[in-house]
């Protein structure tokens, strides 16, 4: 009995390993992105704790892949950092988005949300955090701060990779 279930991962992951990117139609890596994104968003979905780091960036990488204009949004988390909503509250343009404090924090409040993370992404495809990005997280946290909201992080992304303004010592 024990060797069918190692037996079944193992054959469960030969499946998706022995994909190759370049045999896959394009309707068929459609499909797979799909499959990802779900996989990623049932880990992200109300009531799940975030647990990895990689996994959020990831999910974000996914969520924000074919924008073309700049979204920020914001993940609203309990205090055992399970997910209560994950919201794009702002869009701008190709190389900016008008971020209100307030709406966050109406949000936040609506939610009754114990601590958030930021994410935007840049369809520049650069991800190092830009001038504007610092302060309105800087705006964002101590706005939240009034109300006992606490910032974990700030996400960057762009197609091919992401910045976190917490592992850079931002926050």
């Amino acid at each position: 009995m024990t060797t069918t279930a190692p037996t079944r991962s193992r054959r469960a992951a030969n499946r998706v390993l022995a994909l190759d990117i370049k045999q896959l139609t394009a309707t068929e890596q459609e499909r797979l992105v799909d499959l990802a994104l779900s996989v990623l968003q049932e880990r992200h979905r109300p009531g799940e704790a975030l647990h990895s780091p990689q996994q959020t960036r990831n999910y974000l990488r996914l969520r924000l892949a074919g924008f073309t204009a700049e979204a920020f949004g914001c993940v609203f988390l309990d205090n055992a950092h399970r997910v209560l909503a994950v919201k794009e509250l702002f869009q701008g343009t190709i190389d900016g988005a008008a971020v209100y404090p307030r709406i966050v924090v109406q949000q936040a409040l609506t939610l009754n949300a114990a601590a958030t993370l930021f994410y935007h992404n840049h369809p520049s495809g650069v991800a190092e955090p830009s001038q504007a990005d610092r302060r309105i997280t800087e705006r964002l946290q101590a706005a939240l701060a009034l109300i006992e909201v606490r910032v974990l992080d700030h996400i960057v992304v762009t197609q091919g990779d992401t910045t976190s303004f917490a592992e850079l010592g931002l926050l």
